[in-house]
């Protein structure tokens, strides 16, 4: 925001007199613009110092992620950008609400004491910054796995059939009821803040009902007796649309890499048909770690990057081509689908031949984008191309 200012070289009343004519004949030198940021669920008004800009997203995106205590700290952010600024990168992920329910920007959400995640006090500096870099910027947010929300509200948790309590995983994490409604508004609070912080697309990870831990134990309370888990899902999926399509925001959604070869939603409600109509992207998380073993003949899917992304994500590709004709959509619609690879250690090491096998299976499918993931927010510059 802009405030003109008109300096006076004179003394007492003269000024007063001369601010007061300024003011009654040209307002618009004294205006003062206001407007309306969302930190809580509750509206405060408070006084923007910058315009808030976003970017258009890039074709083709190719993004790495980064933690919000990597986004903290800023050493290693500024490597992490002047990484995407000398390669073919031009996008970053970076934390919003992690698996803790940590929020990475100063906020009045509500707040319990398992919080463990890191606040990045200059976020929207740092989002500014990288758009001066044309860095498209993509805000993570972790959904249902939240272990402050369940502490503050757990009533709305996942319950455990055998303690009445809630129910948490074989890792001690808890999560949301998928189908508790009153937890899909604060989920679209925190979205409505992050892009008004300038963030240009927000994406949803954890979008699903728990896979790890005594299943049996577990007691989905919010559930409606006539629904799936599958429709469950897609009821949030429909609101969280519903909500934010007129906000101008990118929306994205992270899925099981399995997601795409396999047509059941596996327990955890995750179905490639009912996620593609109310995202721009949808980005199976197609890690060849993340394979069974044996899993389409591959002893070790891990060493068998080029093989595993070819297959699920030109299987995924023809579903969605299906769906686009069924809902009357030309075959030449341009493809919402955009990978998570890896670039980690695990089941084999990924070196540049691993990291870059993973791309070309990408492009030999027909799609463009693509997005690195590495925990450690470690990544292999050299399979990279330079810019």
């Amino acid at each position: 925001m802009s405030q003109k200012r008109a300096t006076f070289i004179t003394t007492g009343g003269v000024i007063l007199l001369l601010f007061s004519i300024t003011v009654f004949l040209f307002p618009s030198l004294t205006k003062v613009t206001y407007s309306r940021e969302l930190l809580s669920s509750e509206e405060s008004t408070v006084v923007e110092p910058a315009t808030i800009t976003h970017l258009p997203t890039p074709e083709p995106l190719k993004a790495l992620y980064m933690t919000s205590c990597v986004a903290a700290t800023p050493s290693w952010r500024t490597s992490l950008k002047e990484l995407i600024e000398t390669t073919e990168l031009n996008a970053v992920v970076i934390d919003i609400k992690d698996y803790t329910g940590t929020i990475s920007f100063p906020n009045d959400f509500p707040k319990g004491t398992l919080q463990r995640g890191c606040v990045v006090s200059d976020l929207k500096d740092f989002v500014a910054e990288l758009h001066q870099s044309n860095i498209y910027v993509i805000g993570r947010i972790s959904v249902f796995q939240d272990l402050s929300y369940t502490q503050v509200f757990p009533e709305l948790a996942v319950k455990s059939m055998s303690t009445g309590g809630v129910w948490k995983d074989h890792k001690g994490i808890s999560f949301i009821d998928v189908g508790a409604k009153p937890y899909w508004d604060y989920i679209i609070n925190i979205s409505k803040a992050s892009y008004a912080l300038g963030f240009d697309e927000l994406n949803y990870d954890y979008v699903r009902y728990p896979s790890d831990g005594n299943m049996q134990d577990a007691n989905y309370a919010w559930m409606t007796a006539s629904s799936t888990r599958a429709e469950m899902l897609e009821s949030f999926f429909s609101y969280l649309h519903g909500n934010l399509k007129d906000s101008g925001v990118k929306m994205s959604v992270d899925i099981f890499g399995m997601t795409t070869t396999m047509t059941t939603d596996m327990g955890i409600g995750q179905v490639l048909e009912k996620a593609l109509p109310y995202f721009d992207y949808v980005a199976p998380m197609v890690y060849p770690s993340h394979y069974p073993n044996g899993w389409n003949g591959f002893a070790n899917p891990a060493e068998y990057p080029y093989e595993v992304i070819k297959t699920s994500m030109s299987q995924g590709r023809e579903r969605e081509i299906a769906l686009n004709i069924a809902n009357g959509l030309a075959t030449t619609t341009p493809s919402k689908l955009r990978p998570w690879l890896q670039d980690f250690n695990l089941g084999a090491t990924y070196d540049t031949t691993k990291v870059r096998a993973q791309m070309q299976a990408t492009y030999d499918v027909g799609l463009t984008s693509w997005m690195l993931w590495s925990a450690a927010n470690k990544y292999t510059k050299e399979a990279l191309l330079s810019e």
